[in-house]
């Protein structure tokens, strides 16, 4: 099973006089880059919502907003009457204009507003880091049937590989015909004498340079551990990362050793397969 980094989770609460609402939203990354925007008065819990995010998300491009609205009386700023009633006094001075003129340039300037800093009690605390959790389940959720999808691309792009690896195996008897044909033709249009044990010695050299059984067998071996990997817990995108190069690796040594046009069609769509998955592997947990 294998879980995306992309993702999204939303939810919502009431606490008291407040309404609670948090979004995450993850992409792919290297590693666990959590941005927080919460209000400033929850910036003490800040490391402890950052060390949760990690540890039940892993990795990815998470950012996570906080939302609260105060419904009530105790909203976070308040009114300095003071301080605009001298705003006022001192625009009329300046131009006889309507209070309501005054009021309205005056609550745009400075100090009009005090923030009053409010502080985070246990009970808000624990409301707030059960909607962070409820969260967290949605956006796993969310990646879970992500993972779904890119898992079944995946058993497509390698069954595609897989077929042609077993074109590739059919051919190469008939390849390897051909290229001591070619050799010996070559040879005999020199015209000159040789040494067949010796030319029969350095035949069987040549052709073992571009035998590519090896290749074949360690490129099913890898499709199949690839297969494996997939039924794995996630974390496991890095693995099949590396599963991934080994079989680029097995795909490139046989292009290189083909010396056979057909062949050489058959690496570039495995090739191309490979691509795919590759580029999908970037997005996975």
């Amino acid at each position: 099973m294998i879980m995306s980094m992309t993702g999204f989770g939303k939810t919502e609460a009431q606490w008291e006089d407040k309404s609670l609402s948090i979004e995450i939203r993850s992409l792919n990354s290297k590693s666990a880059d959590v941005n927080l925007r919460t209000p400033s008065y929850l910036r003490e819990i800040d490391t402890e919502i950052r060390k949760r995010i990690a540890q039940k998300l892993h990795r990815g491009k998470i950012d996570l907003n906080i939302f609260i609205e105060f419904n009530g009386k105790n909203a976070p700023t308040a009114i300095n009457a003071s301080v605009v009633k001298e705003y006022m006094a001192q625009l009329k001075q300046i131009e006889k204009n309507n209070e309501i003129d005054h009021l309205a340039i005056a609550m745009r300037l400075p100090d009009t507003l005090s923030s009053e800093r409010n502080t985070l009690q246990e009970d808000e605390k624990k409301a707030i880091f059960n909607l962070l959790d409820d969260a967290i389940k949605n956006i796993e959720t969310y990646r879970l049937d992500e993972g779904k999808v890119l898992e079944k691309d995946f058993l497509l792009r390698l069954d595609l590989i897989e077929t042609y690896l077993e074109d590739a195996i059919k051919i190469d008897p008939e390849r390897s015909k051909k290229i001591e044909v070619k050799l010996r033709t070559s040879l005999e249009e020199l015209k000159i004498e040789i040494d067949s044990n010796r030319f029969e010695q350095e035949l069987i050299f040549y052709l073992e340079k571009f035998d590519i059984t090896e290749e074949k067998v360690r490129l099913q071996t890898h499709l199949d551990y690839f297969k494996k990997v997939l039924e794995n817990d996630f974390p496991n995108g890095k693995k099949l990362g590396f599963v991934a190069q080994e079989i680029g690796r097995e795909i490139n040594t046989i292009g290189s050793k083909a010396n056979h046009s057909e062949l050489q069609k058959i690496v570039v769509q495995m090739k191309d397969e490979l691509e795919k998955i590759k580029e999908q592997l970037l997005n996975v947990l």
